[in-house]
């Protein structure tokens, strides 16, 4: 948690001193995409176990701060309609995570589902080919 929390202050430092000197957001998006990433594995870790982590909700408190700066900047240095776009296209990116996360755990019980059928088919192979073997002694002899 703490790398996540130093990796976050380090990229708004970025972003914010880039875009002091002048500079364009999408010059510093690769900050900014780390930024708002660890935002999510905070925000994330703090919902899990609730306010009892103080050093992360406190983390997660200043990240809202800095996160408010970007979003000033966005509506006062910006384009216009910058602001509604980062949303949305924050949704969509959302939107991706939790579905490669739903067809991750999908694969998953597909794969726990075939690895239960093969231990099934195995196991009554092996209860039924030693009858097998049994009874063909048995119409021999």
């Amino acid at each position: 948690m703490l790398a996540e929390i130093a990796a976050a202050n380090a990229a708004f430092a970025i972003v914010k001193s880039a875009l002091s000197n002048g500079k364009e957001l999408y010059d510093c998006s690769a900050a900014a995409g780390q930024f708002f990433d660890n935002k999510s594995i905070i925000a994330k870790r703090v919902a899990e176990k609730g306010q009892s982590d103080l050093q992360a909700f406190m983390a997660l408190e200043k990240i809202k701060e800095q996160e408010a700066w970007l979003k000033e900047h966005m509506i006062y240095c910006g384009r216009a309609d910058m602001y509604t776009d980062w949303l949305q296209f924050q949704s969509e990116c959302r939107r991706e995570r939790e579905k490669k996360i739903r067809i991750a755990a999908l694969k998953r019980s597909q794969n726990l589902k075939y690895l239960f059928n093969f231990i099934a088919v195995i196991g009554l192979a092996l209860g039924v080919v030693p009858i097998l073997i049994y009874a063909i002694m048995n119409m021999v002899v």
